[in-house]
């Protein structure tokens, strides 16, 4: 959910996706490598996101990301379906930190 979102706003390449991520939540959230590679392997399987390797500004070769522009109104459903999901379950756990 957190990389679709981020990869919303245009394309990206691996390490920069995490930066913004980390960035935007002010360093509450630093996501490894490790997470963030079988995610994006995923989502390209569902068609979801779209890569591409580019030369760099350096001259070397970076996987860039992008939403799928053919599957936007389904990608959009499932953001729109997993952002709700999210949100209810901080609602619940809110619920609970209140509570006990």
């Amino acid at each position: 959910m957190l990389i679709r979102r981020t990869l919303a706003r245009g394309p990206l390449r691996g390490y920069a996706i995490a930066r913004r991520i980390k960035d935007a939540s002010k360093n509450g959230l630093d996501i490894e490598d490790g997470s963030l590679y079988p995610a994006w392997n995923r989502m390209l399987v569902k068609g979801w996101v779209s890569a591409e390797w580019v030369i760099s500004g350096n001259h070397r070769r970076a996987r860039f990301y992008r939403l799928t522009p053919r599957l936007t109104p389904e990608g959009g459903k499932q953001l729109a379906a997993e952002t709700q999901e999210f949100e209810k379950i901080v609602g619940a756990i809110q619920l609970v930190m209140r509570t006990v």
